[in-house]
């Protein structure tokens, strides 16, 4: 499992809009990956049905929820510092604050929480968030209250997501939950659950109502997309007792993104993550057809080195990642490739560590996620394998991916200098509020003067300068997915 980590997201209270017959006020933090942040929207649904406005004022808050990720040792100890204030709050000032953990820490340390450490009041894993009502009245009756229990089916399918702190362009939308590889450095299989796909047309109806909200581009989102199959429910491992008819008929990613594309040809289409041995010849053919799917693949490697990947649990080799990498060039010429890379893995060698750079210059990627390796309690790495790469080396191998990393962001950048490209505007420019922001099909942020155009539009941008990762140039006109007016009409 691999995780997208925005770090400029990370403690994100989240804003409800107001709703004057809702009394009571809910303070709610985010940590993680996407799929945190889109869980978070789900909660906020419930909530809302339940008398919840937000506040971003946390003492005046009724409950106060902080939805956590275990991918990391750096936001556990977050997590852990915000529980610390959370209940210095509710000592000093608001004692009849209540303070909940949902996602995947909830599930790890669900006793430690509740029981040793006494420092919450509820404990919700990520299956289980439609028993939120329930558990607030426990909490409300003064009982601790738990529910960790991870699902065989439950996909939120029927839950329409509050939208969150949202631009009203860009739009997550969930397409699996939990995860069937066992990567011996991650979690997320123990506190996610088995791999399950949400209904095809559940995915279209929720589209369907972004875009009848204005909103311009949805990520498909799971833990592993490419895996995503939909053959009447149930879970992924289960696939091989399906019945034949189920079989024949099933809908797997290549087909859902298809689906997407057709259905609403004047939005554009990104999904996350993508594993490499799943992502099918197929996918690739989708991008290539359609225009609105974007020219983009996340691909985490993790490692460049096949006896490390072997050691990771991974389900590839070097030479089969570099397989895929020459096919999706071959179909896709341009596409954006980016990574995720671990520096320091257990028994990782120089050997092993210069693998992984060349696998970096054989790749030539756009941009990526790199971190050193710690270790995470309850992962097979942690109980079967000793940490033992020094810290030192670990930092420096880091250091020398991520150097290399913006050497090659700056070259891959570089190639859109006097191309023309379709960029969706999606906010004002952080430098400047004379100019737009937005990304083009192949990911990369770009910013141009304003003009007449809006946030929403889809505009065609002739690049003249760039920085390492930025590109900058002037609109020349609109793109073709924008239709006239630049409404959704």
């Amino acid at each position: 499992m691999e995780k997208e980590i925005d770090e400029k997201k990370q403690g994100t209270s989240l804003i409800l809009e107001y709703k004057a017959a809702n009394t009571k006020k809910l303070f709610i933090e985010s940590y993680g990956c996407a799929m945190n942040f889109s869980d978070s929207e789900i909660v906020a649904s419930i909530l809302t049905e339940q008398g919840y406005n937000t506040t971003q004022n946390l003492e005046e808050a009724d409950l106060v929820l902080v939805n956590t990720c275990s991918i990391r040792d750096k936001a556990e100890q977050t997590v852990r510092k915000r529980l610390e204030k959370y209940n210095a709050v509710k000592r000093s000032i608001n004692p009849g604050m209540k303070v909940g953990v949902l996602g995947c820490m909830a599930e790890r340390l669900k006793d430690q929480f509740l029981e040793q450490e006494k420092i919450v009041d509820m404990v919700v894993g990520p299956d289980a968030y439609k028993d939120l009502p329930n558990l607030l009245k426990e909490v409300e009756e003064g009982r601790d209250a738990i529910n960790v229990i991870l699902s065989k089916d439950e996909t939120y399918g029927d839950i329409a997501p509050v939208r969150l702190n949202s631009n009203g362009v860009n739009a997550f939308v969930s397409i699996t939950r939990g995860c069937d590889n066992m990567c011996t450095f991650c979690v997320v299989p123990f506190t996610r659950g088995r791999e399950r796909s949400r209904e095809p047309q559940s995915i279209l109806e929720e589209i369907k109502d972004l875009w009848d909200r204005g909103f311009k581009e949805v990520c498909l989102l799971g833990q592993n997309v490419d895996s995503y199959l939909w053959y009447g429910g149930g879970l992924k491992k289960d696939f091989v007792k399906a019945t034949e008819m189920q079989q024949a008929t099933a809908t797997d990613f290549a087909q859902l993104l298809e689906q997407c594309a057709i259905a609403f040809p004047k939005m554009r289409f990104r999904f996350s993550t993508s594993n490499p041995q799943d992502m099918h010849e197929e996918v690739l053919h989708v991008i290539a057809k359609y225009d609105n799917v974007c020219n983009y693949i996340h691909l985490p490697v993790q490692s460049g080195s096949t006896r490390i990947l072997k050691e990771m649990n991974r389900q590839h080799t070097r030479e089969e990642y570099m397989a895929l990498i020459d096919k999706i060039k071959r179909i896709l010429p341009g596409c954006s490739i980016s990574q995720d890379l671990i520096a320091g893995f257990p028994t990782e060698t120089e050997e092993d560590h210069q693998d992984t750079l060349s696998l970096m210059e054989y790749v030539e990627y756009d941009f990526g996620y790199m971190f050193s390796y710690s270790e995470r309690p309850g992962t097979l790495a942690a109980r079967k394998m000793v940490d033992d790469v020094p810290e030192a080396i670990k930092k420096r191998r880091l250091q020398e991916i991520v150097d290399l990393q913006q050497k090659l962001s700056e070259k891959r950048t570089k190639r859109f200098m006097g191309e023309t490209v379709e960029v969706l505007i999606e906010k004002e420019s952080k430098k400047s509020n004379q100019h737009w922001s937005g990304r083009n099909s192949e990911n990369v942020v770009t910013v141009f003067p304003k003009g007449d155009y809006k946030v929403g539009d889809f505009v065609m941008v002739k690049i003249s300068d760039c920085t390492t990762a930025t590109l900058i140039g002037e609109a020349v006109g609109y793109s073709p997915l924008t239709p006239k007016g630049g409404t959704n009409n």
